[in-house]
């Protein structure tokens, strides 16, 4: 189970166990192995504390990463910190809660707080609960530890009053002790509890691979990535909804946005044309690539796979985009040929929609050039066809 030591987690928050993790911190800052920091560590406090000490430091260090600056003064658990929303996504969703002017808000299966710290910015009333005592304790550490106002308990959501809340906020358990669980009916509160949230103001953070047909009567479903990656999607109760599905896309320019009310609906197939377009993953998983396509003036490659093609040079946040220079010959041996030809020796392998593993189409390619190419396998109007394209938008990083 992911849990800390209450007695030793309690001490931690103590002067003491400050000054001992400032140590801690300090020693993993300056590349010290956790077992020589532990030794060192144990020259004054017992081998239980000076353990916890160092999980918190290392625990800090990985969480900057997702969390920002936060992390430095934050608690965690490994599977907390792991199952925690990333700052810029929580903070979105936040938003978005207090867009509705809540009386106040409960976050249900709250973990270490990280939605807790979103919500309590944007100055909603905020409680939350969760099963496990060792969560609620790092959760209320954190909201102390960034000065910011919050109640948290141990509570089963499913047994809770929530009549006195303005808004529920729940996050349901999506892992058992085998790892990592996609079926809805295997989360934790059950998916008969979500779907009772629905009848009031509510949100829930689910898998981003839930399937539309799980989606509650005229809830609103957002998919969220952030700089390129599809994070979580968020149900939206009817009270709540202002359309039927929505991409949001979080990147180094802000933030965008894609609806239903965006979609053209059926839209064209047809060849390639002097650029490919790859829709966001968050777009796809919404399934609104045939907005992009409106969008970009552009059409489908095939009706049953997610690439668009256009012939002014797209403009848009919702896709990464490549002009296409040539198409090739989709067989191994004829594309073998015709990249030897172009003295092609380092390849990238883009594929959709395709029985291709390009790691092992790379080997049996054997290419030996001096050039750099990318090339997409696809489906054109059902057919595989292979294009030769330049990227035009760096990677996300």
């Amino acid at each position: 189970m992911d849990t800390v030591d209450l007695a030793s987690f309690a001490w931690l928050l103590t002067p003491e166990g400050q000054a001992v993790l400032g140590t801690a911190v300090r020693l993993h800052a300056e590349g010290t192995d956790a077992l020589t920091a532990g030794k060192e560590l144990r020259r004054t406090v017992a081998p239980a504390l000076a353990a916890v000490a160092t999980s918190q430091a290392a625990l800090r260090a990985a969480a900057e990463a997702k969390l920002g600056p936060d992390a430095r003064r934050m608690y965690f658990t490994p599977d907390g910190l792991e199952q925690c929303t990333r700052s810029e996504v929580a903070a979105h969703r936040a938003a978005r809660i207090s867009f509705a002017s809540p009386s106040s808000v409960a976050d249900l299966g709250c973990g270490i707080g990280g939605d807790l710290v979103a919500l309590a910015r944007t100055g909603v009333t905020t409680a939350g609960v969760d099963l496990d005592p060792s969560r609620v304790a790092v959760a209320r550490a954190n909201l102390v530890a960034l000065d910011l106002p919050g109640a948290v308990q141990v509570a089963d959501a499913t047994a809770l009053d929530l009549s006195p809340f303005g808004l529920v906020f729940a996050d349901p358990a999506r892992r058992t002790a085998r790892g990592r669980v996609f079926d809805v009916d295997a989360y934790t509160p059950p998916w008969s509890f979500v779907e009772s949230l629905m009848a009031r103001p509510a949100c829930v953070k689910v898998a981003p691979g839930i399937p539309h047909a799980r989606v509650p009567a005229a809830a609103e479903a957002e998919w969220v990535s952030f700089r390129g990656e599809v994070k979580e999607a968020t149900l939206w109760s009817p009270l709540l909804a202002t359309t039927r599905r929505r991409a949001t896309l979080i990147g180094e320019r802000g933030l965008a946005t894609l609806t239903t009310e965006d979609d053209p609906g059926q839209v064209g197939t047809g060849a390639a044309g002097r650029f490919l377009v790859e829709p966001d993953g968050a777009v796809i998983r919404a399934g609104l690539v045939t907005a992009v396509a409106g969008v970009v003036n552009g059409w489908l490659l095939d009706e049953h796979i997610a690439y668009v093609s256009c012939d002014e040079e797209p403009s848009t946040p919702f896709a990464r985009r490549y002009e296409v220079l040539e198409e090739l010959p989709f067989h191994e041996k004829q594309l073998r040929a015709a990249l030897r030809e172009r003295r092609i020796g380092i390849l990238t392998i883009k594929k959709r929609g395709v029985q291709v593993v390009p790691d092992l189409l790379r080997k049996k390619l054997a290419l030996s050039g001096d050039r750099e190419a990318t090339v997409v396998l696809t489906r054109s109007r059902g057919r595989g066809t292979a294009l030769l394209v330049r990227p035009l938008d760096r990677k996300p990083t």
